[in-house]
């Protein structure tokens, strides 16, 4: 068991490390890196290209090609042969590319490590690489400088870190050198410094306790070493495919040659030959290609709007997605801290809008647009939130952008002052300002010396109780004013209100000096200036993808690191809760999660959307638990602290912009821009997916199907078989080919997510297929039936063509009628799918290729056809089509 070093004070951590104020010697440093190795995590690498090859090999669907192929070569069908490995390559071809692509679109695993940090060694100070850090070695860290080794602040001077990456906390932590209550949360280990983390402000030594593997972000990584990779929902679903209609085929060749063998009309020879062949092409050999062509659309359709697929199968699984865990910070908001309120004595709030970072913004008090210029008591707080700030904005003018450097609250009050229409250069900051006092946790406030025409000034920003305990006076509509216990009264209610709201709230005061130097000491006998309200505003659209994803049937969880007031504000505005009046449990954080028993966790997780103050380990046994309960879990996270659960989920989707490089390496999706609704926006996709691949296998169950019941029919009349073999491959080919292709390419009809999420157990072959079968097969038995006895009196040659031809359009008119399994093809435009439409063309031309071409027509076994008997052929086959629209048109209007 680890020692809980947060919890000793510097001597006891000192102590049990066996280290001292003045750092290691040489050679204690060199027996410790022999013992505890390298402050190193091992990388992740990119997957070899021939690992990515071979695994678009591991298939069901491909294996039973494969046996397909052996047994056309073994018959002497060499040229099927040759299609059907032409099939399976062209399928591993296009799977190889899309992952590769995925590889490279997804920025390279990163370091995380610090590669140079100061440390004391032998009484002296050093710069070493971090990578040779070990325990008990004296760290010295500065404002802007990444932690490079976990490790326990023996002295620490205004000390804020950003430790969102490990505990997703947005905003920065007050660190200290005294111990802390055990046992507590990583993100409560105030005494604690992490690696991957990194300063905003102040100064801090530190002993190391932890490095390379065994700091908490290296745990988290060796910990995804021991999630096992699973079978994506697509590949599953497609396995079963492959055994539906490997099943079909199988059944479909023994019952013809069952009845061929029955009517006594055909040799041995001749009825394995037939057999075979009818087998083969009820064998979907394009399926893979298919399928494969259908994940790629798909993913090229997610990265036009900013989802980038890292694994190709993937691509559907989002479609299925029954719930979506998200975080909040950057996801579901914008990331930006924004002061959305102001109040100064004696006045009604003001409302402050505008956007992000941008310095444009109008100050609304009592539906009214202030004139902030001429509004002096305004302008003073304003002045005090500009310069009591060391926070900077920059503005991208190619991205046209703008970034923040420095701390976020800091930033926010800075970008209040630009709305303001205050902006001063950095020499003039520098010439105005005297000294500065960061933030310190103990006196909960910063401070900045300005020197003015008038005299110098001291203004303060801080936690707003501990700025109204040190101001006696108020700056009121009459100038300064003594604080009345009212006026005090007054701003607390404003406080707890804007509070509970989930802002964080600032105050801001001043005070004349004649000192040239800060101290505490001097901070005293303050004019309260005013208060400000602060938030990490929704994203304008998170509203309403959330709401798509309940109309979708998907329910939307939140899991973060921030506080549960803030998690419940930020859900209720985006609709993943309703409001504090709903009798229901509204948030949960991880203290009150662990007192529940497995019945009261599992009845929580089924109950409660929002789970805030969550721990990697947390996160990871709420994925793995709904995934238990039968849930298909899509898991969004940026940090280090979420990447065991994105590696664990059915999808893990990491952040583009704000994400952690081991967090995208464990995901199989990435947002290019951080958005919740672009998930949302995949899901969609992710369906048109599902739906073109379940379209495109009721196509070719319901033709091949169809195909072999219409030859048994005929060989049970007692007549010959009504094509040959040859014919039987060809008409596959010429048909399933060229159309099963054309359909992977349709687009979506608008009602993908007005309908519930598919899930894991519902099968891309299902029930639904039979009456398309039904029709199908009656149709094209009665058709063949009607075609084989009005041609046969002009001979078998004459009488085959002409059923090769019924056949073919039949299958042509179904191609049509499976664009849409419930939408008429008047409804969606026949001529909306150009591929389709080319599928069809090639597929009538070298239909009449193979009649009327004399080399062909030998070859094949045809005869010429006039163009009558033609057309009327096509129009005998296009009640397919018809019987498919009336069914469609009965069902979703009557039925």
């Amino acid at each position: 068991m680890e020692a809980p070093y947060h919890h000793f004070t510097v001597e006891e951590t000192l102590n049990a490390l066996d280290a001292d104020h003045g750092g290691l010697s040489g050679r204690e440093v060199l027996e410790r890196r022999e013992k505890f190795g390298a402050n190193e995590i091992p990388e992740a690498g990119r997957s070899p290209w021939l690992f990515l090859l071979l695994k678009q090999f591991k298939s069901l669907l491909i294996a039973i090609l494969l046996a397909a192929a052996i047994i056309s070569w073994s018959t002497g069908h060499l040229v099927d042969t040759y299609v059907i490995f032409s099939v399976i390559l062209i399928n591993a071809a296009i799977g190889f590319l899309q992952e590769v692509r995925a590889e490279n679109s997804v920025a390279a695993l990163k370091k995380m490590l610090v590669q140079q940090t100061r440390v004391l060694r032998d009484g002296r100070e050093r710069v070493v690489a971090a990578a040779d850090l070990v325990p008990g070695d004296i760290i010295i860290l500065e404002e802007g400088e990444n932690v490079p080794a976990d490790a326990r602040i023996i002295e620490a001077k205004n000390v804020r870190a950003v430790e969102a990456s490990l505990t997703g906390e947005s905003l920065p932590a007050c660190k200290q050198d005294e111990p802390v209550e055990d046992p507590v949360s990583i993100a409560e280990r105030k005494s604690m410094l992490y690696k991957g983390t990194y300063l905003v402000s102040g100064f801090a030594r530190a002993v190391v306790c932890f490095t390379g593997l065994h700091t908490s972000i290296g745990k988290i990584a060796e910990s995804l070493t021991n999630i096992k990779p699973q079978k994506t929902n697509f590949q599953i679903k497609t396995d079963r495919l492959a055994r539906q209609m490997a099943g079909i085929a199988f059944a479909s060749a023994i019952m013809l040659f069952i009845v061929a063998f029955v009517s006594g009309r055909y040799s041995l020879d001749d009825l394995l030959l037939i057999s075979i062949a009818a087998m083969v092409s009820s064998i979907p050999e394009g399926l893979p290609a298919v399928l494969s062509i259908v994940l790629a659309i798909g993913s090229h359709r997610m990265a036009k709007r900013n989802a980038i697929v890292r694994e190709l199968n993937s691509v559907e699984t989002l479609g299925a997605v029954t719930t979506i865990v998200t975080d909040k910070t950057g996801t579901l908001t914008q990331n930006i801290l924004t002061v959305r309120k102001v109040l100064l004595p004696q006045e009604e709030e003001i409302s402050v809008t505008g956007d992000g970072r941008h310095p444009a913004g109008n100050f609304v008090q009592v539906d009214k647009i202030l004139d902030h210029e001429n509004h002096q008591r305004l302008q003073k707080l304003l002045f005090i939130a500009l310069l009591c700030n060391n926070a900077g904005i920059v503005h991208n003018a190619d991205r046209d952008n703008y970034t923040l450097t420095g701390d976020p609250t800091e930033g926010a009050l800075l970008v209040l002052a630009h709305k303001g229409g205050l902006n001063l250069s950095l020499p003039e900051l520098n010439r105005i300002k005297e000294d500065d006092m960061p933030f310190n946790s103990r006196n909960k406030l910063r401070a900045t010396l300005v020197r003015k025409d008038a005299g110098n000034m001291i203004l303060v920003v801080g936690a707003p109780e501990r700025i109204l305990e040190l101001s006696s006076l108020y700056l009121g509509r009459n100038g300064e004013e003594e604080m009345a216990s009212s006026i005090a009264e007054q701003i607390r209610d404003k406080i707890d209100r804007w509070s509970s709201d989930a802002m964080r709230v600032i105050a801001m005061a001043y005070t004349r000096t004649d000192a040239t130097k800060l101290t505490e000491e001097g901070i005293n006998s303050l004019v309260f200036a005013g208060i400000v309200g602060m938030i990490d505003p929704p994203r304008s659209d998170a509203r309403e993808a959330v709401e798509k994803c309940k109309a979708a049937g998907i329910r939307v969880v939140m899991a973060t690191g921030d506080h549960i007031n803030t998690a419940v504000a930020v859900a209720q505005a985006v609709s993943i809760i309703g409001d504090q009046n709903d009798s229901n449990v509204l948030a949960l954080n991880e203290s009150q999660l662990m007192t529940l028993d497995e019945k009261e966790f599992d009845d929580a997780l089924r109950t409660v959307n929002v789970f805030s103050r969550l721990s990697p380990n947390m996160k990871l046994r709420i994925a793995s638990r709904l995934q238990e309960m039968g849930e298909l879990v899509a898991m969004t996270g940026d940090g280090v602290n979420d990447a065991p659960a994105l590696k664990k989920a059915d999808i893990g989707v990491a952040m583009g912009i704000m994400g952690t490089d081991v967090a995208r390496n464990s995901a199989k999706l990435v947002l290019a821009d951080d958005n919740f609704a672009t998930i949302v926006n995949a899901v969609e996709e992710g369906r048109i997916v599902f739906t073109n691949a379940r379209q495109t296998s009721y196509y070719l169950v319901t033709t091949n199907f169809a195909e072999i019941v219409s030859l048994i029919s005929v060989i049970a009349t007692g007549n010959l078989i009504p094509l040959t073999a040859t014919q039987i491959l060809w008409l596959n080919l010429v048909t399933d080919g060229v159309g099963d292709i054309s359909l992977a390419t349709e687009h979506g009809h608008g009602e993908e997510l007005k309908e519930k999420a598919s899930g894991k157990r519902e099968n891309i072959l299902n029930r639904d297929v039979l009456p398309f079968l039904l029709i199908m097969t009656t149709m094209m038995v009665l058709g063949v039936l009607g075609t084989y006895f009005w041609f046969l009196p002009q001979g078998i040659v004459k009488t085959r063509t002409a059923v090769f031809i019924l056949m073919a359009f039949m299958q042509l008119y179904n191609l049509v009628n499976m664009r849409s399994l419930k939408k008429s093809i008047f409804e969606i435009g026949l001529f909306t799918n150009k591929f389709v439409n080319t599928a069809l063309l090639a597929s009538v031309i070298i239909q009449i290729a193979l009649i009327e071409t004399p080399f062909l027509e030998s070859i094949f076994g045809f005869a010429p056809v006039g163009f009558l008997e033609f057309a009327s052929l096509m129009a005998i086959a296009s009640v397919v089509l018809w019987a498919g629209e009336t069914y469609k048109y009965l069902k979703w209007h009557y039925l």
